[in-house]
């Protein structure tokens, strides 16, 4: 059986970007779907004096592990102010002092969305661009626009975007 991790690139208790990786990583079929929250893991804010002092957390180590322990990932980004979320840089930070291939070249379905109409598209560029100098082996990605009113019940009620969506999360079926 393969094994998808879904990360939500938010540490909100009620992150719509982690709904939308869990829901997406579920798609995959016959797959074992593991959800990481990021406020799951105890790690501080990036900096090299506490790393220097104290050296690199146990949770990033234990969060990087279950990354390159995946046969693929399912990444969803949420977007402050065009960029990441202050919580996630600092943990993709500290995961790239443990090892520069940040997402271990696993294929990866990589989305964004927001309550907004562009659905997290800065964010989402953003990490196409980044993410593959750093170990990411993106072979899909959707950006969900308008969570609210395309998100109930967890799942994607526009018939459009969940068609667009099926055909990403084939692309990564295919890719593992």
């Amino acid at each position: 059986m393969k094994t998808i991790v879904a990360l939500g690139g938010s540490n909100s208790k009620t992150s719509i970007n982690k709904k939308l990786a869990q829901y997406a990583a579920n798609m995959v079929e016959g797959a074992s779907v593991t959800t990481l929250d990021l406020n799951d893991f105890d790690i501080p804010m990036y900096g090299i004096d506490y790393e220097q002092a104290n050296g690199i957390p146990e949770d990033a180590k234990k969060m990087n592990n279950l990354i390159a322990n995946a046969d693929g990932l399912v990444v969803s980004l949420a977007e402050h102010n065009g960029a990441y979320s202050a919580a996630f840089k600092s943990v993709f930070d500290w995961m790239s002092r443990i090892n520069k291939e940040v997402w271990h070249n696993k294929p990866m379905l990589l989305m964004a969305t927001s309550p907004g109409a562009r659905g997290g598209a800065s964010v989402l560029t953003l990490a196409k661009g980044s993410f593959p100098h750093l170990g990411g082996n993106i072979v899909a990605d959707f950006s969900l626009p308008s969570f609210q009113n395309n998100f109930e019940k967890d799942r994607i009620i526009n018939e459009e975007l969940q068609e667009q969506l099926a055909t990403e999360v084939q692309k990564l079926t295919k890719s593992l």
